[in-house]
C-alpha cells in the first residue's frame, strides 16, 4: 500500500520530489538535532492524485489521523483541546521554492472554547489568544473559503485607525473576531467551522488546490517549473511569536542575498507571526538588534546558521520563531539570491573549501550572467534623489510609476516601461511584478514578498522606502519635500543602492560588460565572474561562435570570447543603398544585364568578407550564401501598383517602375518563407552564388590565415547541394583557396535524409529558427502574438519553442540528422546557428547530442560559454554518481 504521510523523523533533504522542499528540509533539520517543532508531511503523490481525480487517495485520511494521534501524544495535548489546545499550521511546500504563491493557514484548532485554553497556556495572555484566533479566521476565510481578503483587511483597518496591530487590546481583538465571523457568515451562508479536525482537513484541501491557483501557474511559467509536480502539505505543531515582547519571528540569511557578502543579514519582528514579516505590513528591525533584545536566542541562531551553511554548503534562507525566549526553526532552504551574489558566493565557498571550482560553475547560470550584463545608472549623470530604501534586488530600472498590478500589465502590453509602486506587494501582484521593469515599496525589508520574488526573477527592487507615502487609491506617492509623483510620471530606481530618483537617469554598460570588452577584473563581482568563466572555458567541449554580419559585430564577438563566426548572413549585406543593385539583378532581361548587376555587387561583397576575415584574425567564418525571401528585396507590390496606376505629374511612374512591377507580379508569392529563397534562389538566378563564392575566395586570398566555410542554405535534397558544390569547388580551386562546404539543416526533409546530404556536405549547421517553423507549421511573424499566450495558459507550451528548443519534436529531427550524418561522414562538423544557440537549456541539449559548437548573437556569447562549461561539468558529475 502506498505511503502518503511521513513524520519529520522519517525524511531527509534528498526526498524533495516526494516531500517538497519545505518538508524535506524540516526533516533534515530534525535529523541534525536542531529545534524544529514536531510534525509530519503529506506527500506530493497525494496532491497529484487529488488534482487528477478530485478526491484524496484511499488511506490518506487514516494515515493523517494516525500521525496526528502520534503528534498529540508527543505534545501531551489534543488538537483544539478546550482547556489545553494543540494548534497546528498547515503549510504548502513544493519541490522548488514558490514564495507566497501557495497557501498557508496558521492556528488551526482554535474555536470559541479553545481560545480560552490558549490564553491559559500563555499565562493568562488574553490578547495573544484573541489575536491568534482573528488570524485563523482571516487566513482560513481567504484561503480555504475563498472570501475576498480585503473585507477582513478593511475591518481591521477601521478598528486600528492609525495604530499598529500590536496596539489593539484583548477586548478589541475579541470584537474583531466576532466581526470576522460575521463576514464569513455573510459571504458563505454558514458559520465559521469550529471542529478542529474539519479545519485541518479543509485547510489541506485548500493547499492542494492552491497548486493550480492563477498566481501559482503564472509563477511556474515565469520560473519554468513543471506543472505536474504538485505540492506537499506540512502539518506542524504551532509555536508562537506573538505572545509578547519576549517572542517574535524572523527571516535570516547566512550571507547577504543581494551581494553575497558574509555577515548577519535578516529581519526580525517582535510580537509577531511569520506572515507579518514576509507580508511587509509592519517594518522590521535588522537581525543584529536581536542580540540586544535576546542575546541567548541570538547566539543560538548564529550557531545554527553556521551549522546549516556548512551542512548545505550554500547560502541558506532560514525562518525562525522565538516563543517566550525559546528558539524554534520553522524552515530552511538554499536561499534565492541575486545574480551578483550567486557568482560571489560560489567563489567564496570554493575559497572556504566547502565546494570545488567544478561545483562553483554549476552553482551559477547563464540567465544570471545575462542579468549582470544589464546596464547600470551613469554615476556622473545629474540625478534628483527623492527617497532611499533597502537595496533588495540590484539593477537599474526606469519607467512610469504605476500603482496597481493591473495597470502595470496594461501599460507593459502597450510597450511602456513601468515601475510598480506599492505599499507592500502580495502574491496577487505577481502579474504586475513580471510586467514591470522594477518594483518599489514603502514597507517591508529584504525578506519581504517583494524582495524575495524580485530576486528570484532578476527584477530590480527597492523595498522599505519609508519616506514615501504611497496612496494607491489616488494613484500617487508623496516624497519628502512635498514631491508628488502621480501615475505616469517617470521615476528611476537603483536596486544596488536603494535610491529612488525623479525622472529618467541615463544608463551605462555594466562592469561585467566592460570586463568582457577587455577591462581588467577589479571589483569582487567581476573577479568572481572572471574566475568562473575561465574554469567554464577550460571544462567545456562545445565551441562557441557568433552570429555576425558586420566587422563591428565580428570584433565585439571576438572580445566576448567567440571562437569564430557560425553564421554570417549575406542577405543583410544587400540592404540599404545596395537594394538598387538587387533590383537591377531581378529586372535583368539578358545574360549581359544580369552579369553586369553581378559584377557591380562582387567587389562590394569582397570588401565585406575581407573586413570580417580581418576582424576574426584566423578564426573560422561560416558564410551563408544569400537566403532571404525574395520579396524582402523588392518594392511592396501594393505601393508599386498604386504608383503605376495613378501615374500623375506629382507621382510620375518611370519605365523602370513598370518593368519592376511586372517582375514583382511574376515573382509574387503567397507564402514567401516557403518560396524562392535559399538554394532555390541560387539555382534560379545563374551566377548569383558563383559571384558570392568568388568574392569569398578573393577576400580569403588577401587576408592571411582566413578560414572561410561556405554554407548553402535551405537544402532539402542532396542534388541541390551537389549542383552548387560543383561550381563552388571549381571557383575555389581556380583561386587556390581552401574552404569547407556544407549546408544549413533547416528543412525537416534535410534532417530526415541527412545520411545522403552528408555525402556532399563537410559540415551541418542547424538553423533552428526555420526548422522550428517548419516542424510546427508556424509562421513565427504571425503566430507569436496571435495565440502563443493562450498556448502557454493551456500548458501546450511550457515555454515558446522559439525561445527554448523543442527537444521532443525539433530536437528529435536534430538527433536523427546528427546520427545519420555522422554515420555517412564520421568527421562531419556539426553546429547550431539559430538563436537557440544562446539559450541555456538549448546549449545543454546541443552538448548532449554531440554538436561541435553553438553560434549566437555577440551579447549571448558569454552565456553560451558558461552554459557549455556547465553542461560538461554536469555530465561529468552525473557520470560519477
Amino acid at each position: 500500500m502506498a505511503k502518503y504521510v511521513y513524520d519529520f523523523t522519517e525524511g531527509n533533504r534528498n526526498l524533495k520530489d516526494l516531500l517538497g522542499g519545505k518538508g524535506a528540509n524540516l526533516a533534515e533539520m530534525t535529523n541534525l538535532g536542531l529545534p524544529v517543532p514536531p510534525g509530519f508531511t503529506i506527500t506530493t503523490d497525494a496532491c497529484r492524485h487529488y488534482l487528477a481525480t478530485g478526491v484524496v487517495p484511499d488511506g490518506l485520511e487514516q494515515e493523517v489521523a494516525e500521525h496526528l494521534d502520534a503528534l498529540e501524544k508527543q505534545m501531551g495535548r489534543r488538537l483544539g483541546q478546550a482547556d489545553d489546545p494543540l494548534l497546528v499550521s498547515v503549510r504548502s511546500g513544493a519541490k522548488f521554492s514558490m514564495p507566497g504563491m501557495m497557501e498557508t493557514v496558521l492556528n488551526i484548532g482554535l474555536n470559541d472554547e479553545s481560545v480560552h485554553g490558549l490564553a491559559k497556556q500563555a499565562g493568562g495572555n488574553d490578547r495573544f489568544a484573541w489575536d491568534s484566533y482573528r488570524r485563523l479566521i482571516q487566513m482560513f476565510g481567504k484561503t480555504v473559503l475563498g472570501i475576498d481578503g480585503d473585507l477582513f483587511e478593511r475591518a481591521l483597518d477601521e478598528l486600528k485607525g492609525r495604530r499598529q496591530d500590536t496596539d489593539l487590546d484583548a477586548g478589541e481583538l475579541q470584537r474583531l473576531v466576532e466581526t470576522f465571523k460575521g463576514i464569513v457568515r455573510e459571504q458563505t451562508g454558514e458559520d465559521f467551522p469550529t471542529d478542529p479536525r474539519q479545519q485541518m482537513r479543509l485547510a489541506v484541501m485548500a493547499v492542494f488546490d492552491s497548486w493550480n491557483a492563477p498566481r501559482a501557474i503564472l509563477y511556474r511559467r515565469q520560473e519554468r517549473i513543471p506543472a505536474d509536480l504538485g505540492t506537499a502539505v506540512n502539518i506542524v505543531a504551532m509555536v508562537f511569536g506573538n505572545v509578547g515582547d519576549d517572542s517574535g519571528t524572523g527571516v535570516a540569511f547566512t550571507r547577504d542575498p543581494g551581494t553575497g557578502r558574509q555577515g548577519i543579514y535578516g529581519d526580525y519582528l517582535q510580537n509577531a507571526q511569520g506572515e507579518d514579516v514576509v507580508a511587509g505590513i509592519r517594518n522590521t528591525i535588522p537581525l543584529e538588534e536581536l542580540e540586544r533584545i535576546d542575546k541567548t536566542s541570538y547566539d543560538e541562531l548564529l550557531g545554527i546558521m553556521k551549522t546549516l551553511e556548512n551542512h548545505y554548503k550554500d547560502l541558506c534562507d532560514i525562518e525562525f520563531t522565538i516563543e517566550r525566549g525559546k528558539l524554534w526553526m520553522l524552515q530552511t532552504r538554499v536561499g534565492k539570491r541575486t545574480a551578483a551574489a550567486a557568482f560571489c558566493i560560489a567563489t567564496q565557498l570554493v575559497d572556504q573549501g566547502l565546494i570545488t571550482l567544478d561545483e562553483a560553475v554549476t552553482r551559477v547560470t547563464g540567465d544570471q550572467l545575462a542579468q549582470l550584463m544589464f546596464p547600470r545608472f551613469d554615476g556622473g549623470a545629474d540625478k534628483k534623489r527623492i527617497a532611499k530604501g533597502m537595496n533588495a534586488s540590484p539593477g537599474a530600472a526606469v519607467g512610469k510609476a504605476v500603482f496597481s498590478s493591473e495597470r502595470a500589465v496594461e501599460l507593459s502590453e502597450q510597450g511602456e516601461d513601468v515601475i510598480l509602486v506599492r505599499r507592500e506587494t502580495n502574491p496577487d501582484d505577481l502579474a504586475g511584478m513580471i510586467a514591470a521593469k522594477g518594483i518599489l515599496t514603502s514597507r517591508g525589508g529584504k525578506t519581504s514578498h517583494a524582495a524575495v520574488v524580485a530576486r528570484g526573477m532578476g527584477k530590480t527592487c527597492v523595498c522599505g522606502a519609508e519616506e514615501l507615502e504611497v496612496s494607491p487609491p489616488e494613484r500617487r506617492f508623496t516624497a519628502p519635500g512635498g514631491v508628488v509623483v502621480s501615475e505616469g510620471d517617470v521615476i528611476s530606481i537603483d536596486g544596488t543602492s536603494g535610491e529612488v530618483f525623479l525622472g529618467e537617469v541615463p544608463v551605462v554598460d555594466s562592469a561585467v560588460v566592460e570586463y568582457f570588452e577587455g577591462a581588467p577584473p577589479e571589483d569582487e563581482l567581476v573577479k568572481a565572474v572572471d574566475r568562473i568563466m575561465r574554469h567554464a572555458d577550460s571544462a567545456r567541449r562545445l565551441g562557441v561562435r557568433a552570429n555576425a554580419d558586420t566587422p563591428e559585430d565580428a570584433a565585439r564577438a571576438r572580445r566576448f570570447g567567440a571562437q569564430g563566426i557560425g553564421l554570417c548572413r549575406t542577405e543583410h549585406m544587400f540592404l540599404g543603398e545596395r537594394r538598387q543593385l538587387v533590383e537591377d539583378l531581378v529586372l535583368a532581361a539578358t545574360d549581359e544585364e544580369r552579369q553586369a548587376a553581378l559584377d557591380a555587387l562582387e567587389p562590394l561583397q569582397k570588401t565585406d568578407f575581407t573586413q570580417i576575415f580581418q576582424a576574426m584574425d584566423g578564426a573560422p567564418v561560416t558564410i551563408r550564401l544569400i537566403d532571404p525571401p525574395l520579396h524582402e528585396f523588392l518594392p511592396d507590390i501594393v505601393d508599386l501598383s498604386v504608383k503605376v496606376a495613378t501615374d500623375s505629374p506629382a507621382n510620375r511612374a518611370t519605365e523602370k517602375d513598370r518593368r519592376l512591377l511586372a517582375a514583382v507580379k511574376r515573382l509574387h508569392e503567397q507564402n514567401p518563407m516557403l518560396g524562392l529563397r535559399g538554394v532555390r534562389l541560387g539555382l534560379a538566378i545563374p551566377g548569383l552564388f558563383a559571384m558570392q563564392v568568388r568574392a569569398i575566395a578573393q577576400a580569403a586570398k588577401e587576408v592571411p590565415g582566413a578560414r572561410p566555410e561556405i554554407m548553402i542554405p535551405l537544402v532539402a535534397a542532396v542534388q541541390e547541394l551537389e549542383a552548387v558544390r560543383e561550381e563552388a569547388e571549381r571557383i575555389l580551386a581556380e583561386a587556390g583557396v581552401e574552404a569547407l562546404i556544407g549546408t544549413m539543416i533547416e528543412v525537416p526533409r534535410a534532417a530526415l535524409t541527412a545520411a545522403q546530404i552528408a555525402e556532399a556536405a563537410e559540415f551541418f549547421s542547424f538553423g533552428t529558427n526555420d526548422l522550428t517553423q517548419m516542424a510546427w507549421g508556424f509562421s513565427r511573424d504571425d503566430v507569436e502574438s496571435a495565440f502563443f499566450s493562450r498556448y502557454l495558459d493551456l500548458g501546450i507550451f511550457g515555454v515558446s519553442p522559439f525561445e527554448t528548443l523543442d527537444r521532443e519534436g525539433v530536437g528529435r529531427l536534430i538527433r536523427i540528422a546528427v546520427e545519420e550524418g555522422r554515420s555517412a561522414r564520421p568527421d562531419l562538423h556539426l553546429g547550431i546557428c539559430g538563436e537557440h544557440g544562446g539559450d541555456p537549456d538549448s546549449v545543454h541539449f546541443c552538448h548532449e547530442v554531440g554538436l561541435d559548437y553553438v553560434s549566437c548573437s555577440p551579447f549571448r556569447i558569454p552565456v553560451a560559454r558558461l552554459e557549455a562549461g556547465r553542461a560538461a561539468l554536469t555530465e561529468t558529475d552525473s557520470d560519477t554518481r
